[in-house]
């Protein structure tokens, strides 16, 4: 059995920089033990594995794709949605129609539209769903900050638009150097509030809309997290931090020498609404994409 493969780097226009994927095309009906162990075998965040249909079928419901971690199999996530259609735009043109790549993901179809020219690519994503508010003590704890450095006027809450995270806003980035999840605490008690992880922000005070963030978890801390990137402008838009449909620039992996440039934004449909009733719609995104490397898996 023999399978093309590519390493992207996404979220960056430089090589090396970025948050890594590995891209499999299962020509092959891999099960979903073989697609586990496959991407435990490249050991990156995520590994998605791209299986093809009929032509109408995808043109109808979008290219199916499954996305996995060495752990587990993901409804939904950021980096590995952009770069897999990233991949798809370069190997596969049939696939682009009107310079967008459709996935059909596990929690639906989400299209990815790219410039006509240039590698950046812009996914919009399910909208958010806004969970329970969270006590600002006990995040402070559990993120090894202080309750001061909380924003106070964007509580720290549950938002989904595929997967679940505590969205934590700070009122300066540079808090974020502080930042220890304390990950044995946390995961059970994000857990029995709805979430996975956090995801802290703050910031920068630049004069563009600009914003730096970290996402730690067991074993590590994440470069680039677009589902996570994209439940943040929801909830800043959502609280009033963030204009409705302002782009932000969003700096992630600083501190692991991974940087990564996501570009976000969101809508209200009704602005005269307040939360929780007012509406967020439109979650959209972008970034760019490197080609890395490619090859041939060799299975037996």
């Amino acid at each position: 059995m023999q399978l093309d493969y590519f390493i992207v780097d996404v979220f960056t226009d430089t090589a090396l920089t970025g948050n890594s994927l590995a891209v499999v095309m299962n020509d092959a009906a891999l099960t979903t033990d073989q697609m586990h162990s496959i991407a435990r075998e490249f050991n990156l965040s995520e590994t998605t594995f791209v299986e093809r249909r009929p032509p109408e079928l995808e043109q109808r419901e979008g290219i199916r794709v499954r996305i996995f971690t060495t752990q587990e199999e993901l409804p939904f996530a950021g980096h590995p949605t952009l770069g897999t259609a990233s991949v798809l735009r370069l190997t596969a043109p049939e696939t682009v129609r009107q310079n967008t790549v459709t996935l059909a993901l596990n929690v639906g179809p989400v299209p990815v539209r790219f410039d006509p020219e240039g590698s950046f690519g812009e996914m919009t994503q399910r909208d958010p769903e806004f969970g329970e508010e969270l006590d600002p003590q006990q995040v402070a704890r559990l993120t090894g900050l202080s309750e001061e450095d909380l924003n106070p006027a964007v509580p720290p809450q549950v938002v989904s638009t595929g997967t679940a995270f505590a969205i934590v806003a700070l009122k300066s980035h540079q808090s974020l150097a502080r930042l220890r999840v304390s990950q044995d605490d946390a995961t059970a008690w994000l857990r029995a509030h709805g979430a996975r992880w956090f995801y802290v922000l703050g910031p920068t005070g630049e004069q563009a809309p600009a914003w730096r963030a970290r996402m730690q978890f067991n074993g590590g801390e994440d470069p680039a997290t677009g589902s996570a990137a994209g439940c943040a402008i929801s909830h800043l838009v959502h609280r009033g931090a963030v204009p409705s449909g302002q782009r932000v620039h969003l700096r992630q992996g600083v501190e692991m020498a991974r940087p990564s440039d996501l570009y976000l934004s969101a809508k209200i449909q009704n602005t005269a609404a307040q939360p929780p009733t007012s509406k967020v719609s439109e979650v959209r995104v972008g970034g760019s994409t490197v080609l890395v490397a490619n090859g041939r898996l060799f299975l037996p």
